[in-house]
């Protein structure tokens, strides 16, 4: 493969009137590799795509696709296909209408556009929906016509914002494995665009988070979640977030630092060195997260197993595991 598809942005800058969507922005993704974007709303995840797919300009910077500067090469021109979060199919069209569409645009012709349209269908499981209207197709089933459409262009990235947000959970997660195995056998180069934490840590081969126009982590998944590279990260990635608790306190006194321990690596412990009072249980079925809270006034949630056996306003005793404890800087909140 190359380096066909390899993307590279430098110094990518982007504002709209005194908000400034993307600052400074470098990022490299690899020829065949699915990243994906990760961070807060406004934090600039749809403005990279955006600016990739061509539909807006960079105040400054270059994006570099196959070792060419697109920046100014428009959409049409660039080997990029994009499917957004609201599917954007044509409504007056049936299914397959929709997918002959872009090929009758770049004037394929029509025996070859329907040939090419039907194994799509085939690949994607919608070969059955051909003749229907889009408004006559589930959620989930106008996402696979939307991602049918996009792999008809044959492009050399895929750019995907937040393409399962609208999908329930269940159809959701069937998703995201069909994504993912699409992925795996076309082999094309993908930035994923998602708020979903799972959804970022289980379709990227790296996952970048961002947050107000920076990139402030880059990485394989775990990696970023066993090693965040500052407060930010720590606190964003991970559900329930990290407990961070400034000047170490319960977790041991550390002048200068912001201690981390993650929800998981706090265990119940009659003998464990830490006081705290149960304030609310989740139970969530296979495990159940708890609320507590520490005398000093310090709150520490905790991951437990199914049926931890104890209620709000029990007295318990925590652990903390020492080989996970988290420090960072308490100046800069950056990682030591």
């Amino acid at each position: 493969m190359g380096n066909r598809g390899a993307i590279r942005l430098e110094s990518l800058t982007r504002s709209y009137g005194r908000v400034v969507a993307l600052d400074d922005v470098d990022l490299e993704v690899r020829a065949g590799e699915m990243i994906t974007l990760v961070g807060p709303s406004g934090s600039g995840k749809s403005t990279i795509l955006r600016l990739i797919a061509g539909l807006d300009r960079p105040d400054q910077g270059r994006i570099v696709v196959d070792g060419q500067d697109v920046v100014r090469v428009p959409p049409h021109r660039r080997a990029v296909a994009m499917v957004f979060q609201d599917y954007a199919l044509y409504p007056h069209l049936t299914v397959l209408g929709n997918l002959l569409f872009g090929l009758r645009v770049r004037r394929v012709r029509r025996a070859e556009a329907e040939r090419r349209a039907r194994a799509a269908a085939d690949r994607l499981g919608i070969a059955d929906l051909l003749d229907r209207y889009p408004d006559q197709t589930s959620g989930g089933q106008r996402q696979r016509i939307a991602l049918a459409r996009a792999l008809l262009r044959e492009p050399t990235v895929y750019l995907l914002d937040e393409p399962l947000a609208s999908l329930d959970a269940p159809l959701r997660f069937a998703t995201r494995a069909d994504l993912l195995a699409l992925h795996r056998e076309l082999g094309t180069t993908t930035i994923h665009v998602t708020h979903d934490q799972a959804e970022a840590m289980t379709l990227g081969d790296r996952v970048a988070v961002l947050d107000r126009g920076r990139v402030r982590q880059i990485g394989p998944p775990q990696q970023v979640y066993d090693e965040p590279a500052d407060t930010f990260v720590a606190g964003f990635l991970g559900s329930p977030p990290m407990n961070l608790v400034p000047g170490g306190g319960v977790l041991g006194g550390a002048a200068g630092l912001i201690l981390g321990v993650r929800p998981e690596d706090l265990a119940l412990d009659t003998d464990g060195p830490i006081e705290a009072t149960v304030e609310a249980a989740e139970a969530l079925g296979s495990e159940t997260i708890l609320l507590t809270r520490c005398p000093d006034g310090t709150r520490l949630t905790v991951r437990t197993g199914p049926r931890p056996g104890v209620r709000p306003g029990e007295g318990v005793r925590l652990r903390p595991d020492p080989g996970r404890l988290h420090r960072f800087d308490a100046e800069t909140g950056r990682r030591r």
